[in-house]
């Protein structure tokens, strides 16, 4: 019987994996292998059937989906509690994801030095969606002393409710040269994210996309470890659920 530890954990991380795995039928290594290729790497579903049937392993594509959007919220969920603290410049942009043949918009951050803040996909790109974005940016790493964004005008106006509102005194710069690095940043996760030719369901695209940028941000050094163990980018992953 598959005994399965978290590190960092506590029992409630314990529970949630347990109940992910329960009836399932093939071997926990197998399943987070699929799911981290998967959000890894620029593959497709069909892609991963071919390559575990390469290996003696036959599954289909559709339920390495299945295990993708069972396993990812739990590990991102992990994650987000070794996540490494991130600097106080910030800069914020948002790009776009096709969903269900639709542009919807993902809001992200990174710090001065490319390290990522936050993420959310959003329906819609405008104050509100802005506004959450910074809401949930700040509740995990605090507030930052700046913030660099393009011309948007969603993006102005939520930081400078959110300024009023909390008298909060976060400097706001109008820069695109500055705000490169995030826009450069865009491309890592657009390049996993093109392969799976567009998502059907708003909700299983926020969980594959958190799974993608939570790999994003392990290749970046962003989890916190043992005091002097360095362990591979996929190490780190599969540390998150042992």
């Amino acid at each position: 019987m598959l005994r399965v530890v978290f590190c960092y954990g506590t029992d409630s991380m314990i529970a949630a994996l347990s109940k992910v795995i329960k009836r399932m039928h093939y071997p926990l290594g197998v399943m987070l292998t699929c799911v981290r290729w998967y959000v890894a790497y620029p593959l497709s579903l069909r892609h991963l059937e071919e390559m575990m049937a390469k290996r003696g392993v036959w599954v289909d594509h559709a339920t390495v989906h299945r295990w993708a959007i069972k396993f990812v919220p739990v590990l991102a969920a992990v994650f987000r509690r070794r996540k490494r603290p991130v600097g106080k410049s910030w800069r914020m942009d948002e790009t776009y994801i096709k969903v269900h043949w639709q542009w919807k918009y993902l809001y992200r951050a990174v710090d001065r030095d490319g390290e990522t803040i936050d993420f959310l996909l959003r329906a819609k790109r405008d104050r509100a969606a802005a506004r959450r974005f910074l809401e949930q940016a700040m509740a995990l790493h605090g507030e930052p002393d700046k913030i660099t964004i393009d011309k948007s005008g969603a993006n102005t106006a939520a930081i400078e409710s959110y300024n009023a509102e909390h008298h909060s005194d976060i400097e706001l710069r109008q820069c695109k040269y500055l705000n490169n690095i995030v826009e450069q940043d865009h491309r890592a996760i657009k390049r996993i994210v093109r392969p799976m030719l567009g998502f059907k369901v708003f909700r299983c695209a926020r969980i594959l996309i958190a799974g993608i940028e939570m790999m994003h941000m392990i290749r970046k050094g962003q989890l916190e470890g043992h005091d002097g163990e360095v362990l591979s980018a996929a190490d780190q992953f599969y540390s998150l659920a042992f």
